[in-house]
């Protein structure tokens, strides 16, 4: 056991190439500290977008972190993580931002200080309303003071993220906070000291204090959303044991996950989870890999299958080869998603951040002009300076413009969206997910893999003397091929322990066949026509269109210019296929079937599922071509799981990957399917739909707020408590709405913290 003892345990620390993206720039995700409301996003992307070689930035408030898509020739990362410090904010390890589902300390620090100021604004609004109906003597404006003072003592952080904000130059939601809360203070000072007849010295104080309540109420809200939204990472990292049982060199013992690598070999027992993705190198079977695929029934395993890390071994024990660790396992990649996709944002977002940098200016030059109107008007009509009105208006103006509806809970609904998405097994990877899937008017399937099963298999083989062998060339010549109809020719060649040359000088031509070169001679295994073109199909062209017409997908094979037979394979429609086709029409939305399959099959499918427009024998080059040609007639979305499929989804308005697919086509997604089932599709898109229109009430609940009460209290004729409980009544609202039918799920994230506490 020593040599595993002595393993290496050390977790490789880094920044750089986190992730490659399918144009091939480095990816750098960082959580970033100090942002405080859509202004702090704005400035970091506009600045970053500024460097050489940076394609992409997109900025999550609600969960602090940045995702930067670059080119890693032309820019370090070193150099972009130095250009966030230099602007103030703090920079945190991306693994850490990762561990934040279970780092709930933030959540817990930000609800004490919440509570503390909870206690206070109890005992402060009594005393308010006794001290504005003279009940009380002076007392009671003193005490006000002093818990408006305490008030400054127990949020301390307010007035660090003001000072920061100005430092850099913004006005954004903190000074306006930190605008109201201090002019509270002063205005209530004002009545201490002068004591001016009918003037609120108590209520000035008490709005100090509710506006910095109200202020760490959303704070903390927006912690508990980001906390729950966090579960559905959580539970993806939960389905990866923290130790392996790692064999080498004929010795076995356990050794943590990280300590293990490509080439390694561990075993699993019967019940056990598998720790990593692999391939089966010893024994034989039945895994569950409903949690990671979503497939109900347990998946056969046996020497040469592949394995995904967090499904669970059944009844034999398996020798497991890992082939993937880190970054690059499956589980990791969808919570990579998952973190992506809270980065990214639809335009109504990059709005608000544009309304916002107009807003914050104005509302303070509005409450700064309001003080001088109500000042030097009233004296220059010869009534002297109505000071408790120019007071008011300027308080009022700062209190009733307060920004967190707007800044805040606009994400929250998308965040929100996010997590009801994940809970469905369905990764919206980007805000388009969100924003233009709803606006789809056709969506595109790709047949094999999507709206079938994906499992072909040999159904016949017609040959023109020994079938063995004319599988076993063809076996030779797709022995690399990814394609679902070369796996499945390799595997019956496998499964009838046929002997498999070795083929050289492999050329694939794309779409249409593979030229090769077994034992000197040389070999041709593709489509019928490809095949014909060269060595014709003599007395095999009639049965091949047969074959075609009953649905089958047809291979020719050739040796030496001399035909071999036919390799005739099916696969079958998925059961929920066409009740998906049948909502899609319901909801206006027109099917296409697009495949690089023969006609007569795809049609075949077509007349099954009820779909009119079909457009098959398409080459993988001419499937984004054309999407292309249909978005000319609107919005499209395209559905498919091939490395084939990858520039098509990429073309899409709204590209869907299947989530057994390929990783270059989930790559090239703005939606991932986890489970791999076909009905999560109209599901992702009444989520998106949903999520979308609640951010779009978002923005105007917090807007027509404002449009109407910060005029309002520029009149002077509010009086300053009633513009906070405005305030807080716009605010609530947005959050309400924003929470709408989730308020059960908030409750049990409360519970699971408390818990963790005691």
């Amino acid at each position: 056991m020593r040599n595993i003892e002595q393993l290496n345990l050390m977790d490789t620390h880094f920044w750089e190439g986190e992730a490659t993206t399918a144009e091939g720039h480095a990816r750098l995700r960082a959580k970033v500290g100090g942002m405080h409301c859509s202004l702090c996003t704005g400035i970091i992307e506009r600045t970053l977008r500024t460097q050489p070689g940076v394609h992409r930035v997109s900025v999550s408030l609600p969960h602090e972190q940045a995702l930067i898509e670059y080119e890693g020739e032309r820019v370090r990362a070193e150099q972009l993580l130095g250009t966030l410090r230099d602007l103030g904010f703090t920079i945190g390890d991306p693994r850490t931002a990762r561990s934040s589902p279970d780092d709930t300390s933030p959540l817990v620090s930000e609800g004490r200080r919440l509570l503390a100021l909870v206690a206070l604004s109890v005992v402060t609004v009594p005393l308010m309303l006794l001290d504005m109906w003279n009940h009380v003597g002076g007392w009671a404006a003193w005490v006000l003071g002093a818990s408006a003072v305490l008030t400054f003592v127990l949020a301390p952080k307010l007035v660090v993220m003001a000072v920061e904000s100005r430092r850099r130059g913004l006005l954004n939601q903190p000074v306006v906070v930190q605008a109201s809360a201090v002019g509270g203070l002063i205005g209530g000072l004002v009545g201490l000291m002068f004591t001016p007849e009918h003037y609120p010295t108590g209520g000035f104080f008490a709005v100090t204090v509710l506006v910095l309540a109200y202020h760490t109420f959303s704070r903390w809200f927006a912690l508990l959303v980001r906390t729950h939204n966090s579960h559905s990472v959580k539970t993806l990292l939960e389905l990866q044991p923290d130790t392996v049982r790692l064999v080498r060199d004929g010795q076995e013992g356990e050794v943590p996950l990280k300590a293990v690598g490509v080439g390694d070999v561990v075993r699993v027992r019967p019940g056990e989870r598998v720790p990593v993705d692999g391939r089966v190198v010893s024994g034989r079977s039945a895994v569950d890999e409903s949690l990671v695929t979503g497939e109900s029934v347990p998946a056969s395993k046996r020497e040469g299958d592949e394995v995904v890390g967090g499904s669970v071994n059944g009844s034999g024990t398996l020798l497991i080869e890992i082939t993937r660790v880190g970054e690059n396992t499956f589980l990791q990649q969808i919570i990579r998603s998952i973190e992506d996709a809270r980065a990214l944002k639809p335009g109504v977002l990059d709005l608000v951040e544009r309304v916002l940098k107009v807003y914050m200016p104005s509302v303070l030059a509005l409450a700064v002009l309001a003080a001088v109107f109500w000042t030097v008007v009233p004296a220059a009509l010869g009534h002297g300076p109505d000071l408790n009105r120019a007071v008011f208006a300027t308080l009022g103006v700062l209190i009733m413009a307060y920004p967190c509806a707007a800044g805040m809970a606009a994400p929250l609904a998308l965040v929100r969206g996010a997590g009801d998405a994940a809970e469905q097994g369905i990764v919206m990877r980007t805000g388009d997910a969100f924003q233009v899937f709803g606006e789809v008017t056709r969506i595109v399937f790709d047949k094999t893999g999507t709206l079938t099963e994906g499992a072909f298999t040999v159904r016949e083989v017609e040959a023109t003397s020994d079938r063995d062998q004319l599988l076993a060339l063809a076996a030779a010549a797709e022995a690399s091929s990814e394609h679902h109809v070369g796996a499945a020719i390799v595997a019956v060649a496998r499964e009838r322990g046929l002997a498999v040359p070795k083929a050289h000088d492999l050329k694939a031509i794309s779409g249409h066949g593979v030229h090769a070169t077994i034992d000197g001679a040389t070999v041709l295994v593709g489509r019928p026509s490809f095949v014909a073109e060269r060595v014709g199909l003599s007395r095999f062209a009639e049965r091949a269109a047969q074959l075609e017409a009953a649905g089958r997908t047809v291979v020719a094979v050739s040796r030496d210019g001399e035909l071999l037979g036919l390799i005739a394979l099916g696969d079958q429609i998925r059961p929920e296929a066409r009740a998906v086709v049948d909502e899609m029409k319901r909801q206006g939305i027109a099917p296409v079937l697009l495949t690089g399959d023969n006609r007569r099959a795809a049609q075949r499918v077509a007349r099954e599922l009820g779909i009119d427009d079909v457009r098959a024998e398409v080459l993988p080059e001419g499937k984004a071509e054309i999407v292309r040609d249909l978005q000319r007639r609107g919005r499209v979305a395209m559905l498919g799981d091939g490395i084939n499929d990858a520039p098509a989804l990429t073309q899409a308005d709204v590209g869907i990957a299947m989530g057994a697919g390929t990783d270059i086509a989930i790559e090239s997604a703005d939606v991932v399917i986890v489970g791999n089932r076909l009905d999560a599709v109209p599901m992702a898109r009444e989520i998106g739909q949903r999520s979308y229109r609640r951010t779009q009430q978002n923005v105007v609940l917090a807007f027509v707020f404002n449009a109407v009460g910060v005029p309002l209290a520029a009149t002077g004729l509010v009086y300053p408590i009633w513009a906070m409980i405005v305030m807080i009544v716009s605010v609530t609202v947005v959050l309400a709405n924003s929470m709408r039918g989730k308020w059960s799920l908030m409750f049990s994230t409360l519970r699971d913290v408390a818990k963790r506490q005691v």
